[in-house]
Protein backbone atom coordinates (compact mmCIF):
# COMPACT_ATOMS: atom_id res chain seq x y z
CA UNK A 1 0.00 0.00 0.00
CA UNK A 2 1.04 3.50 -1.04
CA UNK A 3 0.71 6.97 0.75
CA UNK A 4 1.64 10.09 -0.20
CA UNK A 5 2.65 13.48 2.05
CA UNK A 6 4.33 16.46 1.84
CA UNK A 7 7.07 17.43 3.64
CA UNK A 8 6.04 20.90 4.11
CA UNK A 9 8.79 23.62 4.75
CA UNK A 10 8.84 27.61 5.36
CA UNK A 11 11.63 29.48 5.15
CA UNK A 12 12.11 31.99 8.43
CA UNK A 13 15.22 34.02 9.11
CA UNK A 14 16.69 32.09 6.36
CA UNK A 15 16.80 28.98 8.02
CA UNK A 16 13.85 26.44 6.93
CA UNK A 17 11.24 25.50 9.43
CA UNK A 18 9.36 21.80 8.52
CA UNK A 19 5.63 21.01 9.94
CA UNK A 20 5.34 18.18 11.96
CA UNK A 21 2.43 16.53 13.25
CA UNK A 22 1.56 14.63 16.58
CA UNK A 23 -0.55 12.05 16.83
CA UNK A 24 -0.35 9.74 19.93
CA UNK A 25 3.46 9.95 20.84
CA UNK A 26 4.37 9.50 16.47
CA UNK A 27 5.52 12.80 14.81
CA UNK A 28 5.12 12.43 10.80
CA UNK A 29 5.17 14.83 8.24
CA UNK A 30 1.12 15.52 6.65
CA UNK A 31 0.56 12.29 4.92
CA UNK A 32 -2.51 9.50 3.78
CA UNK A 33 -3.42 7.09 1.71
CA UNK A 34 -3.84 7.26 -2.28
CA UNK A 35 -7.15 7.03 -3.77
CA UNK A 36 -8.04 4.19 -5.93
CA UNK A 37 -6.97 6.11 -9.29
CA UNK A 38 -5.61 9.30 -7.65
CA UNK A 39 -2.83 11.01 -8.73
CA UNK A 40 -0.16 10.49 -5.42
CA UNK A 41 1.42 14.33 -6.10
CA UNK A 42 -2.82 15.28 -5.77
CA UNK A 43 -3.45 13.00 -2.76
CA UNK A 44 -0.47 14.52 -1.50
CA UNK A 45 -1.95 18.32 -1.85
CA UNK A 46 -4.78 16.91 -0.57
CA UNK A 47 -3.26 15.13 2.39
CA UNK A 48 -2.07 18.44 3.54
CA UNK A 49 -5.35 20.39 3.22
CA UNK A 50 -7.26 17.81 4.66
CA UNK A 51 -4.76 17.63 8.13
CA UNK A 52 -3.56 20.81 8.42
CA UNK A 53 -5.67 23.36 6.06
CA UNK A 54 -2.98 24.62 4.19
CA UNK A 55 -3.90 25.34 0.43
CA UNK A 56 -0.53 28.05 -0.99
CA UNK A 57 1.71 25.20 -1.26
CA UNK A 58 4.84 25.59 -4.08
CA UNK A 59 6.39 23.07 -5.24
CA UNK A 60 9.48 24.80 -6.03
CA UNK A 61 11.59 21.39 -6.32
CA UNK A 62 9.23 19.90 -9.08
CA UNK A 63 7.60 16.21 -8.49
CA UNK A 64 10.62 14.80 -7.01
CA UNK A 65 10.06 12.36 -3.96
CA UNK A 66 11.60 10.28 -1.45
CA UNK A 67 10.09 7.08 -0.37
CA UNK A 68 10.67 5.04 2.86
CA UNK A 69 11.42 1.30 2.98
CA UNK A 70 8.58 -0.68 3.39
CA UNK A 71 7.12 -1.00 7.14
CA UNK A 72 4.05 -1.73 9.14
CA UNK A 73 3.18 -4.72 7.11
CA UNK A 74 4.34 -3.50 3.68
CA UNK A 75 2.89 0.08 3.97
CA UNK A 76 5.61 2.84 1.81
CA UNK A 77 5.51 6.52 2.20
CA UNK A 78 5.72 8.64 -0.68
CA UNK A 79 6.81 12.44 0.37
CA UNK A 80 6.87 15.88 -1.50
CA UNK A 81 8.31 18.61 -1.10
CA UNK A 82 6.85 21.61 -0.94
CA UNK A 83 6.95 25.51 0.68
CA UNK A 84 4.21 27.11 2.26
CA UNK A 85 3.75 30.81 2.68
CA UNK A 86 1.60 31.49 5.35
CA UNK A 87 2.11 28.66 8.10
CA UNK A 88 -1.55 29.22 9.37
CA UNK A 89 -1.78 25.48 10.51
CA UNK A 90 -5.40 24.40 12.12
CA UNK A 91 -6.04 20.99 12.82
CA UNK A 92 -9.43 20.32 11.49
CA UNK A 93 -11.96 17.51 12.67
CA UNK A 94 -12.15 14.32 10.42
CA UNK A 95 -15.95 13.64 9.81
CA UNK A 96 -15.06 9.84 9.95
CA UNK A 97 -13.14 10.24 13.31
CA UNK A 98 -15.16 13.21 14.63
CA UNK A 99 -12.26 14.54 16.12
CA UNK A 100 -9.03 15.73 14.40
CA UNK A 101 -6.31 13.15 13.19
CA UNK A 102 -3.49 14.78 15.20
CA UNK A 103 -2.74 16.18 18.47
CA UNK A 104 0.03 18.64 17.64
CA UNK A 105 1.78 20.67 15.10
CA UNK A 106 5.13 22.29 15.31
CA UNK A 107 7.38 23.94 12.80
CA UNK A 108 10.54 22.98 13.62
CA UNK A 109 14.20 23.36 12.66
CA UNK A 110 16.44 20.17 11.33
CA UNK A 111 17.65 19.90 14.46
CA UNK A 112 14.65 20.20 16.43
CA UNK A 113 12.61 17.80 14.55
CA UNK A 114 15.00 15.07 14.01
CA UNK A 115 14.99 13.80 17.39
CA UNK A 116 11.15 13.67 16.98
CA UNK A 117 10.98 11.33 14.38
CA UNK A 118 11.33 7.67 14.37
CA UNK A 119 14.92 6.58 11.99
CA UNK A 120 12.32 6.08 8.81
CA UNK A 121 10.51 9.60 8.71
CA UNK A 122 14.19 10.79 9.53
CA UNK A 123 15.57 9.77 6.61
CA UNK A 124 12.87 12.03 4.70
CA UNK A 125 13.79 15.01 6.82
CA UNK A 126 17.69 14.66 5.45
CA UNK A 127 16.51 14.40 2.13
CA UNK A 128 14.43 17.15 2.19
CA UNK A 129 17.24 18.98 3.68
CA UNK A 130 19.68 17.89 0.88
CA UNK A 131 17.28 19.63 -1.41
CA UNK A 132 16.90 23.04 0.36
CA UNK A 133 20.63 23.08 0.33
CA UNK A 134 21.32 21.92 -3.17
CA UNK A 135 18.47 25.10 -4.13
CA UNK A 136 20.11 27.50 -1.78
Amino acid sequence: MLSAGVVVVRNLESAPLFLLLRSYRYWDFPKGEISLGEDPLAAAVREVREETTLTDLLFRWGRVCCETPPYSGGKVARYYLAECGSGKVELPVNPELGRPEHHEFRWLRHHQARPLLVDRVGAVLAWATGCIEEVD
